[in-house]
C-alpha cells in the first residue's frame, strides 16, 4: 500500500509549487482546531508512550531469548503513572478519549478510506485539545494498539491465556528474525513522531503571553506545528495499518514484494518526518533563543522592581510553563503560586540528591520539628529547586527527585523539567549556585533577603524567622557565648538542662584512656554531690573509631554521649557559627569572642586533643578547657571543692584556673538591694568573686 499516491504533497517536498498546497492543508487543519481551555500533562502522556515504545522495541529479543527487559524506565518513572493524568476542564475520561482515537485508527485502512479524510476525523475528533496534546493522544492511542499486540506475542511462549488469544486474534507465527528490517523501520518511524510531538510539546509550553519573541518567527513557528501534527497523525495511520498487516502476514508472504513495498513506504516516510523535525526544532530554537534572551534581562531587572506581593516573582520564575507549577511533597497535591504569597519563601536548590542524610535530617529538626513551627506554620515555605548538573536529567537524577520529592515536608517544584534555561542561568551565576545547596530566601513581596540562610538555619533554627540577613546580624548583636548557643535546640533533654540552669559538662576526643580516666574522676566528684550532667560529643569526623569509643559507653556504662546522627548535628552547628560569623565579622575576628571560642573548639578537634567545655544553663558562666589541663584540675578538687558551695562549678573552676582574674579592682562594683534571707551567710560578687561588705542605707521619705 503506498500512502503517497493521494494529490497531497508529501512531507519532504520543498518545492515552491507546494506552498497553495501547505497554505490549503493549514486552512483545512485550522478550521478543525477549536480549543475549549481544557488541559492535559502531553509530556507524561508522551513519556509513558515512549516507555511502551521502549519495551516493544526490545520484543525481537524477548520472543526468542525467554528474557524480561530490566524494569530501570519503570522506576525512573516514580508516580509517574496514568492513574496520575487528567484532563484539566473536560468531563471526558482521558482512558475514554485514548480508546476512542485508538478504535478509529485501527478500524479502517487504506484501500477502504483515502487516508486524508481519516486524518481529518482524526482533528475532528481532538478539536477541543492543544496542539501538543493532541500528538500525545494519538500516539498513545497507536502505542495502546501497538503494546498489547507485543504483550501478547511476549507472553506467548509461556503463558497459557497469551497464547489464547493469539490464537484468536489469529497473530503471525512466523520467526521474528525475518521481519527484522519492516520492525527497525516501523520503530525508527515511531521513535522519530515521537521526536516532533516533543518539539511541539516544548514550543506549546513557551511563555508567549509574558514574553513575546518576534511575530513572524511564531507564526512560522506555527504553520511548521500545524503541518508536523498533520504528518504525524498520517504516519500513526501507516504505522498502524502496517502492524495489522503483520497479524496477518504468512510465512510465503515474508520475502514477498509486499514486504519489501512496506519496508520502503516506511523508510520514505521517515525521510519526511526527519525533515520535518529539523524544520520544526529549527523555528522552535529561534523563538525559545528569543524567548530565553528576554527572561533573562526580565530576570534581571525582576529583583530591583519593587512589587507589592511575591506574585508577580514566582510567576517568572516557576508559572510561565505551568499554572500548577509545585507539589507538595507529603500529599503529593498540585498546588500554584498562590498557595505562597503573604509568606517569606526560602528556595531550597540542590542537586536532585539534594542534601545528605544527616544535613535533611538537622534541616528537619531545625524547621518542622522545632518547637516554634507551629506559631511560625503559615509565615513561611520550604521550596525545593533541584537544578541538574548537566544540560539533561539522567535516570538516576528522575529516581532522586520522585523518591525525595514524595518523603518530605516541604514544597517541591512538580517536575523537573520545569524549569526555564534562562532561571536555570540565572541561578547560576547570578546566586552562584556552583552545585553546593544553598537557600535563597525571598521574603512576602519577592524580595531576595538572604542569599545563603543554611547557617542561621542550622544554628537557631526557626528562632531565626524571617531568615533575612538583617535578622542574622541581629541574632547575632543579641548572642553570648553560652551554653544555650552551643547545645542549640536539636537534643530535647539538652535543651532542658538549659532551661533548668543546670550545670552542663560536654567533651570531645578519641582517646579512650582519657576518656575512661575522666569518667572515673567525675564519678567520685559527683558523689560529693556536686550537680553536672556530661555529655560526650565525639568528634567532627564520625568515622569507625568513634563507632567503637560509643559502643564502650554501653558496655563500660561511662557518660551520657550523643547519637551519630546528634555528633554530626553538633559539628555542623559549629562549623555554621564560624561560617556566620567571618561574614559579619570578617574585619574584627581577633576581637570577635564567640568566633574565638568556637574556632578553639573546631581547632582542638582538628589537632586531635581531648577538650572539655563546661557551661551554667543559658548563663555566661561557660569555659573551654583542654582535656590534660582539666584532668589536672579534677585531681586537685579538694583546693577548690569550698568555692563550688560559694560561686558554683563553673565559676570555681575558672577561679581555680586563673586566680589572678580575681585580683585587685572589681572590673563591675555593685549594689545588691536587701532580700529576705541575705542578713544569714556572706554575699559574693559575681564578677571578681569576693564575698561584698554590709551597710545599711536610709532613704528619705520626700524622695
Amino acid at each position: 500500500m503506498n500512502f503517497f499516491r493521494s494529490n497531497l504533497l508529501s512531507p519532504h517536498s520543498s518545492s515552491s509549487s507546494s506552498s497553495t498546497e501547505e497554505e490549503i492543508l493549514i486552512w483545512k487543519i485550522l478550521i478543525t482546531h477549536d480549543p475549549d481551555g481544557r488541559r492535559l500533562d502531553s509530556e507524561l502522556l508522551l513519556h509513558i508512550t515512549e516507555d511502551i515504545m521502549f519495551y516493544a522495541n526490545q520484543s525481537e529479543e524477548l520472543v526468542a531469548d525467554q528474557r524480561q527487559v530490566a524494569d530501570q524506565r519503570h522506576v525512573a518513572m516514580g508516580n509517574n503513572t496514568i492513574s496520575n493524568l487528567e484532563v484539566v476542564g473536560s468531563d471526558e475520561l482521558l482512558g475514554n478519549t485514548i480508546n476512542k482515537i485508538s478504535h478509529e485508527i485501527t478500524s479502517k485502512c487504506s484501500g477502504e478510506e483515502d487516508i486524508n479524510k481519516r486524518v481529518m476525523i482524526l482533528f475532528d475528533l481532538l478539536g477541543k485539545y492543544t496542539w501538543d496534546a493532541k500528538l500525545a493522544i494519538v500516539l498513545s492511542a497507536f502505542a495502546l494498539s501497538y503494546g498489547e499486540f507485543w504483550l501478547i506475542m511476549q507472553l506467548n511462549p509461556t503463558n497459557p491465556l497469551a497464547a489464547l488469544l493469539a490464537m484468536l486474534k489469529q497473530f503471525p507465527t512466523v520467526l521474528f528474525s525475518s521481519l527484522k528490517l519492516r520492525f527497525k523501520a516501523l520503530n525508527l518511524l515511531v521513535n522519530a513522531m515521537v521526536d516532533v510531538a516533543k518539539c511541539v510539546i516544548k514550543f506549546e509550553g513557551l511563555p508567549f503571553e509574558d514574553i513575546k519573541p518576534d511575530n513572524d518567527d511564531v507564526e512560522r513557528t506555527k504553520s511548521q506545528i500545524y503541518l508536523a501534527t498533520y504528518w504525524v497523525i498520517r504516519s500513526t495511520l501507516v504505522c498502524s495499518c502496517q502492524t495489522k498487516d503483520l497479524v496477518a502476514i504468512k510465512q510465503e508472504q515474508v520475502y514477498s514484494n509486499s514486504t519489501a513495498t512496506a519496508v520502503w513506504e516506511l523508510s520514505s516516510l521517515l525521510h519526511g518526518m526527519t525533515i520535518i523535525y529539523n524544520r520544526t526544532r529549527s523555528q522552535f530554537d529561534t523563538c525559545h533563543h528569543q524567548i530565553g534572551t528576554k527572561v533573562h534581562h526580565k530576570l534581571l531587572n525582576l529583583f530591583k522592581e519593587t512589587h507589592i506581593d511575591n506574585q508577580e516573582v514566582f510567576r517568572i520564575l516557576f508559572a510561565l510553563k505551568d499554572d500548577l507549577p509545585f507539589k507538595d511533597c507529603s500529599s503529593q497535591a498540585k498546588i500554584g503560586i498562590s498557595e505562597l504569597k503573604d509568606k517569606v519563601v526560602i528556595l531550597l536548590i540542590s542537586k536532585a540528591e539534594l542534601l545528605p542524610l544527616e544535613q535533611i535530617l538537622l534541616l528537619l529538626q531545625q524547621t518542622y520539628d522545632h518547637s516554634l513551627h507551629k506559631k511560625l506554620e503559615g509565615s513561611y515555605a520550604i521550596l525545593w529547586v533541584p537544578v541538574s548538573s548537566s544540560n539533561t536529567w539522567t535516570e538516576a537524577e528522575e529516581e532522586n527527585f520522585n523518591f525525595l520529592s514524595s518523603i518530605f515536608p516541604w514544597y517541591s517544584i512538580r517536575r523537573l523539567r520545569l524549569l526555564s534555561s534562562a532561571f536555570i542561568k540565572y541561578i547560576k551565576e547570578e546566586w552562584s549556585f556552583k552545585g553546593e545547596p544553598i537557600m535563597v530566601v525571598l521574603d512576602s513581596r519577592g524580595i531576595v533577603t538572604n542569599m545563603n540562610a543554611f547557617d542561621m538555619v542550622f544554628i537557631w533554627g526557626a528562632r531565626a524567622f524571617p531568615f533575612s540577613t538583617e535578622r542574622e546580624k541581629e541574632l547575632w548583636e543579641q548572642q553570648h557565648w553560652t551554653m544555650q548557643l552551643v547545645a542549640g535546640e536539636f537534643d530535647p533533654l539538652l535543651t532542658l538542662w538549659v532551661e533548668q540552669g543546670r550545670n552542663i559538662f560536654f567533651y570531645g576526643g578519641d582517646n579512650l584512656d582519657w576518656i575512661r580516666e575522666l569518667n572515673s574522676k567525675i564519678k567520685e566528684i559527683t558523689s560529693e554531690g556536686v550537680q553536672l550532667e556530661i555529655v560526650y560529643v565525639g568528634t567532627r569526623n564520625p568515622n569507625e573509631q568513634l563507632r567503637d569509643i560509643i559502643s564502650c559507653f554501653n558496655k563500660e556504662k561511662l557518660s551520657g554521649y550523643l547519637s551519630l546522627t546528634k555528633v554530626y548535628f553538633f559539628w555542623t552547628r559549629l562549623d555554621s557559627m564560624k561560617r556566620s560569623k567571618l561574614r559579619f565579622n570578617q574585619n574584627m575576628a581577633d576581637t570577635d569572642s564567640i568566633l574565638k571560642e568556637v574556632e578553639k573548639l573546631l581547632s582542638n578537634d582538628y589537632n586531635g586533643k581531648n577538650w572539655v567545655l563546661v557551661g551554667k544553663g543559658s548563663t555566661t558562666e561557660i569555659t573551654s578547657i583542654e582535656g590534660r589541663k582539666f584532668k589536672e584540675c579534677l585531681d586537685r578538687f579538694s583546693k577548690w571543692r569550698e568555692d563550688v558551695g560559694k560561686f558554683g562549678f563553673v565559676e570555681a573552676l575558672r577561679s581555680f584556673l586563673d586566680p589572678l582574674a580575681y585580683v585587685g579592682s572589681c572590673p563591675q562594683p555593685s549594689v545588691v538591694p536587701y532580700e529576705e534571707g541575705l542578713l544569714e551567710g556572706d554575699v559574693y560578687c559575681k564578677h571578681c568573686k569576693r564575698p561584698k561588705e554590709k551597710f545599711v542605707v536610709y532613704k528619705c521619705d520626700g524622695m
